[in-house]
């Protein structure tokens, strides 16, 4: 269940607010008479979920290329190709 609290309860109670989101990674929803207006939550969850955010881009975005592309590679042979461009990665760093 959300936490929904009046803005004025940012100034009022701000430690308490503080408290509440660190402690528990979840959003507090702020309202201004009585429509939402902003969300505060902790700087580690606002990162977990941009990362979360992030990585579901990234799934989709290999979904989408995935459907456009006629080859399918096992998983065998795309580790065997990254192994390989490493390799030569490798052998043209040391060159």
């Amino acid at each position: 269940m959300p936490t929904i609290r009046p803005i004025s309860d940012l100034r009022n109670h701000f430690a308490e607010i503080a408290k509440e989101v660190q402690g528990s990674k979840e959003p507090v929803f702020l309202t201004k008479n009585g429509v939402g207006s902003m969300v505060v939550m902790s700087m580690d969850a606002y990162e977990e979920r941009l990362y979360e955010s992030q990585v579901y881009d990234q799934l989709l975005e290999a979904e989408v290329q995935a459907a456009g592309a006629a080859q399918r590679l096992s998983h065998a042979e795309v580790m065997a190709a990254a192994r390989a461009r490493l390799k030569r990665a490798e052998e043209d760093q040391g060159a």
